[in-house]
């Protein structure tokens, strides 16, 4: 039993009164029935609360939430009582959720149900368990709480709930392209009538088709002019390379920006890109180095998405270096049709030397685009006043650092490597553009 703020307000007053009646006789008589109010009234609080059968409770929450995005769970609550309860509840996910709405105060009415909403939001990916919610009861009078467990199951199944990596970007994305809406999203469709790769079909002439898309034979068949439709070519091959080193657990929450690292910003985007990808009519393989060497074969078509998924979901970082070397090696291996090979990765300067090695090896059959992660912290410390030497030497330590960094990308794009260097919530959508202007030029 755990003691309110009331019986706490009414021994204090007690305690005070006890002051008095040592100093007045007269009112000691008063001060000792008081006690004996308050105690015969705490012991009824105590002996309704041993007696109280506690209520039921059962948790609404989808079996699958995206990383990083509020989700609203539901506790549906059944009192066996008569009499109405004053509920205090917090419910217990895993630590490294967000919550909103919790703890919640309520009075269930007596052989009642009631709902009790809240929000959620989980910040790692991989299997996840509920544990029982926290429920304290207080007595009719106010004096006392008895605090329970309620929500626990014998199919523990009950209480688990799985954490993807953030496909809402991809609803989105498929939502807003059944309505002609990308761009808003910030992607490049690139779209110009015709001037695909890959043939599609035989159509009326339209002003503005250059003349090389008229097909004279079918126009003379026809006695009108008749123009060929192109598209860009299908069954091409994605193939992610995709860091799981120790530089990827980095985190920009310092900024009031998310909390996820960066490893999940990666995933987030290669899933959209798959998405496309899959639309696209093309394939889509994922292959993971940097402690963990993982193989999923290439998907392709509606349920691809689907085998991504289970794949990877559970993923997470390492504290072991990044081979690049060594990955390139193994892909190499396994990937032998020519494929677009994206690298996501967050390349130092020491990297320089060993990427070039990689790529040169993945360039022979393949074409390879690195997408290098830009760690926020370090551009924020350039603007910050300088006050005392500390702050000198921090914000030239993020100069020199810069400075390598770009050297890096610089020597890397002069040996024909395509770079995307952005921060990690610009990722999704400057991937997607990179991929379709990279179909759009037919290199591959």
């Amino acid at each position: 039993m755990i003691a309110t703020s009331r019986l706490y307000w009414c021994l204090g007053g007690l305690a005070v009164w006890g002051l008095v009646a040592g100093i007045l006789p007269a009112a000691f008589p008063l001060w000792v029935g008081a006690c004996g109010v308050l105690l015969v009234a705490a012991l009824a609080d105590l002996l309704w609360l041993r007696r109280a059968t506690p209520p039921t409770l059962e948790r609404e929450v989808p079996d699958s939430l995206a990383v990083g995005v509020w989700t609203e769970v539901v506790l549906v609550l059944r009192s066996y009582e008569r009499q109405t309860l004053d509920l205090e509840l917090f419910d217990k996910p895993p630590s490294h959720c967000d919550l909103d709405g919790m703890p919640a105060s309520l009075r269930l009415p007596g052989d009642k149900r009631a709902r009790v909403r809240y929000a959620l939001k989980a910040n790692e990916r991989g299997e996840h368990q509920f544990e029982p919610c926290d429920a304290r009861i207080r007595g009719p009078l106010g004096l006392l709480f008895r605090q329970v467990e309620i929500g626990t199951f014998e199919d523990e199944q009950a209480q688990t709930f799985r954490v993807l990596p953030n496909f809402k970007a991809v609803s989105r994305y498929a939502l807003m392209a059944t309505a002609d809406r990308v761009g808003e999203l910030g992607i490049k469709k690139l779209r110009r009538r015709g001037s695909g790769m890959e043939f599609s079909h035989l159509r009326d002439y339209r002003q503005g088709d250059l003349s090389r898309q008229i097909d004279w034979k079918a126009s003379a068949r026809r006695s009108k002019l008749i123009s060929r439709e192109y598209e860009d070519e299908r069954n091409q091959h994605i193939v992610f390379l995709l860091d799981c080193g120790r530089r990827m657990r980095a985190r920009d929450e310092h900024d009031g920006g998310d909390k996820l690292a960066h490893f999940d910003h990666c995933l987030n985007a290669s899933l959209l890109l798959s998405h496309v990808a899959l639309k696209q009519g093309d394939s889509v393989a994922l292959a993971t180095f940097g402690g963990h060497e993982l193989w999923v074969p290439r998907q392709k078509g509606p349920s691809g998405m689907n085998a991504i998924l289970e794949q990877i979901y559970d993923l997470q970082t390492t504290t072991a270096p990044s081979d690049y070397s060594a990955a390139a090696r193994r892909l190499a291996a396994v990937q032998r049709r020519r494929a677009l090979v994206v690298v996501l990765t967050n390349l130092y300067d020491q990297d320089n030397a060993e990427l070039l090695e990689a790529v040169s090896l993945l360039r022979q059959r393949h074409v390879v685009l690195v997408a290098s992660l830009r760690e926020a912290v370090t551009e924020q410390t350039l603007d910050e006043p300088i006050y005392h030497l500390d702050d000198a030497l921090r914000v030239a330590a993020g100069h020199h650092y810069l400075s390598h960094r770009d050297k890096t990308h610089q020597e890397l794009q002069g040996r024909g490597v395509m770079l995307l260097d952005v921060q990690p919530g610009e990722l999704s959508v400057q991937l997607v553009n990179r991929y379709l202007a990279i179909k759009r030029a037919g290199m591959l």
